[in-house]
């Protein structure tokens, strides 16, 4: 029986990752919100990996609290070892990985949804979002609540008619044996979405008391711990071991032996799995030269015994996957507590939606994480925090917020998706920035915070924060300006011990930086008037300083990618009358209907000559016809 119950200018469907920060970034700009949750016990649910970062995703958590989003601050808050990554390689990739407590996680970040103004966070089930001449009107739940809306965001993760397979054995599931979401797919696919279906995966928990840790690789915690939120300056906790062990040949010809039980080879699967994230029985079938691979035990919180198995991601047998275990060094007696499973779900085909994350066909519905067929937790937020500022904005007739590819790995993210699409879950890496040397973790703050103020998501005293540091690292790299350093013999002597080259002539301590040799902690000894100064402004000094030459030829890139980004295309642009365009291209474009000449350009399909005529197009045919 439905009822209309209160009205909210904004519904957001989901409680995950996705659906948390597009709640939190909608209350906070001050719009009514709901937040809906099939299970409350699934609010912030990490149901597959105990991590928060790595490779490229740390990125996305820096940018995401750089713009005044939540999930830095709650990581900093509940994480229970933290170790930077590729600390041998550039600063472009260096990219901070903790491990958290998953319960601590959860509770805080529901804590944080309970105590905020304007969220109301309730346990419903969506099952049909209720359109009127192409524009949202309102969200009907299970209980049969009605509630009218102004704006709907879709972060409904892996719960859409939800299907876990093990071996032979399948059965309708969400995520970590909750509940799926059966019956808002059929009402998304009337409303005339195009969905898909994908797969994802995950491993074993095994119990911490069944483990030979002796025979395995400890693998400790950094030393000095950097937060992930720029709101903190130092976070020191007592941090807990991971322990690395391998697969061997004895584990790989368990898997071959049952290769044929495996729902991946055997067909039972359907749905697209992601390709940088396969399983072990994946790994061991591709790479069949490889006599062993990585397996991470890693703890799921300080108050469990449950440990997460990474690198057996797997969907074979229960007792094939207890029999593969314990041919591994130190798992020998493992005792599994929660089996390894395959999820497939519904989502939709990110090409529908505009890059402020709105589908194109519905006024007011925006979708986020999963649901756009990324993967992990860290996209998914990154996403929910820009469907729920957009959400947000739309409803006060303000300007969208849309990042560029040049802004952030957030810009790069959603700009792939909506322009490129994906035929698998889409995760974040280092290698699909072009500007990656721009887009570092350690100066988001510095690229995103006045955007966050613009917003209205960065408060006043964040604000003035930021401001603070960004003018110590300006004052400090103009002092490194001044100093002269001269050629006297104590100085080159100093040089010297450093395997630096003597100098022939007095140059300035940035210059001096600037050696491969040398950085700005090395020649410390030499600057005798410098001042005491935060970790963080130090980093950015070095960097900086080094790395000035590469990052003006970035900018230079940057303005050129903006001159075709500034470019916008007409909305109303028939492709079909631009005489000159292949038919593939006119299809792409048709479909896509990009925004600008730059997006147009990212489309697959579309060619460098076809921009051509496209540019001219725009310059000389479609002036005349207006």
């Amino acid at each position: 029986m439905k009822y209309i119950a209160e009205q909210f200018d904004v519904v957001v469907i989901g409680a995950g990752h996705a659906g948390c920060e597009a709640g939190l970034a909608s209350a906070r700009l001050g719009l009514k919100t709901l937040v809906l949750a099939m299970n409350l016990d699934s609010v912030a649910l990490m149901p597959c990996n105990p991590n928060i970062g790595g490779t490229s995703k740390g990125h996305l958590v820096r940018e995401i609290d750089a713009l005044g989003g939540e999930m830095g601050i709650n990581i900093d808050n509940s994480y229970i070892q933290s170790r930077m990554l590729n600390t041998s390689k550039g600063p472009a990739v260096h990219s901070l990985r903790v491990q958290a407590d998953k319960k601590k996680y959860q509770f805080r970040m529901k804590h944080i949804l309970e105590k905020q103004e304007n969220l109301y966070l309730r346990q419903l089930e969506a099952i049909d979002i209720e359109v009127e001449e192409g524009k949202i009107k309102g969200v009907l739940t299970k209980n049969g609540a009605y509630f009218p809306c102004k704006t709907v965001v879709l972060a409904s993760g892996t719960y859409l008619k939800g299907r876990v397979i093990i071996g032979e054995i399948d059965y309708s599931s969400g995520p970590n044996g909750l509940f799926p979401a059966n019956e808002l797919s059929e009402n998304l696919m009337r409303l005339g979405i195009s969905l898909r279906r994908f797969k994802t995966g995950t491993p074993v928990r095994v119990n911490r008391r069944s483990i030979d840790f002796s025979n395995m690789i400890e693998q400790p915690g950094d030393e000095k711990v950097v937060p992930f939120s720029f709101l903190n300056e130092n976070i020191e906790r007592e941090q807990v071991s991971c322990y690395l062990t391998y697969t061997n040949q004895e584990t790989h010809n368990v898997i071959r032996e049952n290769i044929h039980r495996s729902p991946m080879y055997n067909g039972t699967i359907e749905g697209v799995g992601p390709r940088y994230c396969p399983s072990i029985e994946d790994k061991v079938m591709r790479f069949p030269e490889k006599v062993q691979h990585q397996v991470f035990i890693e703890p799921e919180g300080e108050d469990t015994e449950e440990l997460y198995v990474q690198g057996m991601s797997t969907s074979l047998p229960e007792e094939v996957q207890l029999k593969m275990l314990r041919t591994i060094k130190g798992l020998e007696n493992v005792e599994i507590m929660r089996t390894g499973y395959a999820i497939e779900y519904d989502c939709l085909d990110p090409l529908q939606l505009k890059p402020t994350l709105e589908l194109k066909s519905i006024e007011g519905l925006f979708s986020a994480g999963q649901m756009n067929g990324s993967s992990g937790y860290e996209e998914a937020a990154a996403q929910g925090l820009i469907a729920g500022i957009n959400a947000a904005l739309k409803i006060k007739g303000e300007e969208p917020l849309v990042l560029s590819r040049s802004d952030a790995y957030i810009g790069v993210l959603i700009d792939d998706l909506v322009t490129k699409g994906t035929s698998e879950p889409y995760r974040m890496m280092t290698s699909r920035s072009e500007y990656r040397l721009l887009l570092r973790q350690d100066n988001a703050d510095l690229r995103l915070t006045e955007m966050g103020y613009r917003v209205g998501l960065v408060t006043e005293d964040r604000y003035q924060r930021y401001i603070e540091r960004k003018q110590a690292i300006d004052s400090e790299l103009e002092r490194l300006k001044g100093v002269q350093i001269t050629n006297k013999r104590e100085v080159n002597e100093f040089l010297a011990t450093l395997d630096s080259a003597e100098l022939k002539k007095p140059t300035s301590l940035y210059e001096l930086i600037k050696r491969t040799e040398l950085d700005y902690y090395l020649v410390a000894p030499l600057d005798v008037d410098r001042s005491e100064l935060r970790r963080d402004v130090q980093e950015q000094v070095n960097i900086i300083s080094k790395y000035e030459g590469y990052i003006e030829k970035q900018l230079e890139q940057v303005e050129q990618f903006k001159k075709f980004e500034k470019k916008l295309i007409p909305t109303d642009i028939n492709y079909d009358e631009v005489y000159g365009l292949r038919t593939e291209a006119k299809q792409k474009l048709n479909h896509i209907r990009p925004i600008s000449i730059g997006q147009a350009s990212r489309i697959s399909g579309v060619s460098p000559a076809d921009i051509s005529v496209l540019l001219i197009y725009l310059e000389q045919g479609y002036a005349k016809l207006t």
